[in-house]
């Protein structure tokens, strides 16, 4: 199998990696990067859980291929947080429960961190509809939605 050299940037950080060509963008932030926040669910696009930012809007990593990416900004749940302290969304997370078994958090946040970043007081529609892409197995939402709008200071 080729291997390409890929030039990513990840989280704000140059990477160099050799993979390859029908490498996954999950594949090599997991196994390659090590950053495995990223969550590898349904391996076809129907979950959400693997769903990162690529130059600031969500991407679902295990069907965009790695050198897809070449040249654009990938950010991993793993970028979120500064100086070692969660992001205001994560802590929103955190403090609202918005969390049952966590495996869907990474792609939820991250679905919602695009959705902020482009509308920071959303409705509850424009929530549901962000996030409409994205399963959780253990929750009724209404904790996911309550975390969000906690995020972006819009009372329910």
């Amino acid at each position: 199998m080729t291997k390409q050299i890929l030039h990513l940037e990840v989280n704000g950080r140059a990477h160099t990696v050799a993979a390859p060509g029908s490498a996954l963008l999950i594949e090599v932030l997991r196994d390659e990067l090590a950053l495995t926040g990223t969550k590898q669910g349904c391996d076809g696009g129907e979950c959400g859980a693997c769903t990162v930012l690529v130059d600031g809007e969500p991407r679902l990593a295990c069907i965009t291929l790695a050198a897809s990416v070449a040249g654009k900004r990938v950010e991993t749940i793993e970028g979120l947080v500064q100086a070692g302290r969660m992001s205001r969304l994560q802590q929103a997370f955190h403090e609202k429960l918005g969390t049952q078994c966590g495996f869907c958090t990474p792609g939820m946040v991250m679905a919602a961190e695009g959705l902020l970043r482009r509308e920071p007081q959303p409705t509850e529609a424009q929530i549901r509809e962000a996030l409409g892409g994205n399963i959780c197995r253990c929750t009724g939402y209404v904790k996911i939605i309550e975390s969000v709008q906690a995020a972006a200071g819009v009372t329910p």
